[in-house]
C-alpha cells in the first residue's frame, strides 16, 4: 500500500530538491522509560507502555547549503557520512530517558544539530518494530504477561516524524507527523455498498451487506508540535489509542462505504483529543469476493476468496472545521 508517512519538502520556485540521509536504522533498546500518565478514553483500555523492549526502525534526512558542493564539486570535506548517521542514531537511544518515539526523534535531531554545524535541518521519522506480550502461569494458577519473554508481532505499528530547523533560540520543530500504520481490520457483516454511478463499464454487484477487508493508515498532527514529544502525557496521543477508536468505530457504525468509515473515525479522533489539529488518512479495499451465501440458509454463512488485483484506496485529511461543521 502507499502511504503519505514521509512529508517530502517541496522547494519553493527557482530552489532545486537537496538531501540526503540513512534509512532502514534497525535499533532495539531493553527497560526504556515507561509511557505513563496519558489520559485515557471510552474506546481504549490503553493507559500506558511499560517499553520493557522498544524497537524502531529509523529513517535520516539531512539538508543544508554546505552539502551542495558535494555533488557539484565531488568536495566530501562537511558531508556526513550515512553510515555515520547510522552509527550517530544507535548511540543516541540509550541517551534518551523519555517515553515515546517522536520524543526520541526530538532529541536524536537536536543532538545532530549541535553535533554538525554544517545541517541546518533534519527529518527524522521511524517505524516502531511491535512486540505482543506472552502470558506465562502464575504460582496461583492463574496466567499474566511475563515480562521476560516477547513475540515479534506482525500487527499494526506506532509512527512518528519530526523535522528540526535552526531557530533564533535554537533548535525548533517546524513540522510533526504522528501515526498508527498497516492496521488490517475486518468486519464479517455490517457494512453495505450501493448507489454508486451505473453505467456501460460497471459490473460490481451492489452489496447491502458485505464482509468489509480493509488496511488503514492514520495519521495527525498536533496544533502545538511539542504536544508530540510525549513530555505532558496527558496532551500525547498514543498510537494504540487511536488504534482502538478505529476498531471501535468499525464495530458501532454500519457504514455505507469506507469513505463513510474513515469519516466517523476521523470525527471521533478529532473529539476525543481536542489538542489535535488534523487526522489524515490511507486505506486501502482488500474486501474478499463471496463464492457462496447462505449456506444451509442461513444467511450469515458466507465462503470468500482474495480479490484480484486492482484494489482500491482511498486518501481523506480532516481538520477541526469538520468537527464544528459536523
Amino acid at each position: 500500500m502507499t502511504t503519505n508517512k514521509h512529508r517530502e519538502p517541496e522547494p519553493e520556485e527557482g530552489e532545486r530538491l537537496m538531501n540526503y540521509g540513512k534509512e532502514k536504522i534497525g535499533i532495539y533498546r531493553t527497560y526504556a522509560s515507561p509511557l505513563e500518565n496519558v489520559r485515557t478514553i471510552p474506546e481504549s483500555s490503553f493507559d500506558g507502555r511499560d517499553n520493557t523492549l522498544l524497537g524502531l526502525d529509523v529513517r535520516v534526512r539531512l539538508e543544508g547549503d554546505k552539502f551542495f558542493k558535494n555533488f557539484k564539486e565531488a568536495d566530501n570535506t562537511d558531508l556526513v557520512a550515512t553510515d555515520t548517521m547510522k552509527n550517530f542514531v544507535q548511540y543516541q537511544l540509550g541517551e534518551y530517558d523519555g517515553a515515546t518515539v517522536e520524543g526520541f526523534l526530538d532529541f536524536t535531531g537536536r543532538e545532530f544539530l549541535d553535533q554538525y554545524p554544517q545541517i541546518e535541518a533534519i527529518q527524522l521519522s521511524a517505524d516502531q518494530i511491535p512486540f505482543d506480550e506472552l502470558d506465562v502461569p502464575t504460582d496461583d494458577g492463574d496466567f499474566e504477561p511475563s515480562d521476560l519473554v516477547f513475540r515479534v508481532s506482525q500487527n499494526e505499528s506506532g509512527f512518528g516524524e519530526v523535522y528540526l530547523t535552526r531557530g533564533d533560540d535554537g533548535p525548533q520543530i517546524e513540522e510533526q507527523n504522528s501515526g498508527i500504520t498497516d492496521m488490517q481490520l475486518v468486519k464479517v457483516k455490517g457494512s453495505s455498498f450501493t448507489d454508486y454511478v451505473q453505467d456501460e463499464h460497471t459490473t460490481l454487484p451492489e452489496r447491502e451487506d458485505r464482509t468489509l477487508y480493509i488496511s488503514m493508515d492514520v495519521f495527525w498532527t498536533y496544533e502545538d508540535p511539542e504536544d508530540c514529544l510525549g513530555e505532558e502525557p496527558q496532551r500525547y496521543v498514543a498510537p494504540e489509542q487511536v488504534r482502538d477508536i478505529t476498531h471501535v468505530m468499525f464495530d458501532e457504525i454500519y457504514s455505507q462505504s469506507i469513505q463513510d468509515l474513515i469519516y466517523q473515525v476521523g470525527l471521533r479522533v478529532l473529539e476525543r483529543f481536542p489538542q489535535l489539529e488534523s487526522v489524515n488518512f490511507e486505506a486501502n479495499n482488500q474486501t474478499w469476493i463471496a463464492v457462496r451465501e447462505e449456506i444451509d440458509g442461513d444467511e450469515d454463512v458466507r465462503v470468500l476468496r482474495e480479490p484480484a488485483r486492482p484494489t482500491g484506496y482511498q486518501q481523506f485529511s480532516m481538520d477541526r472545521d469538520d468537527l464544528e461543521e459536523q
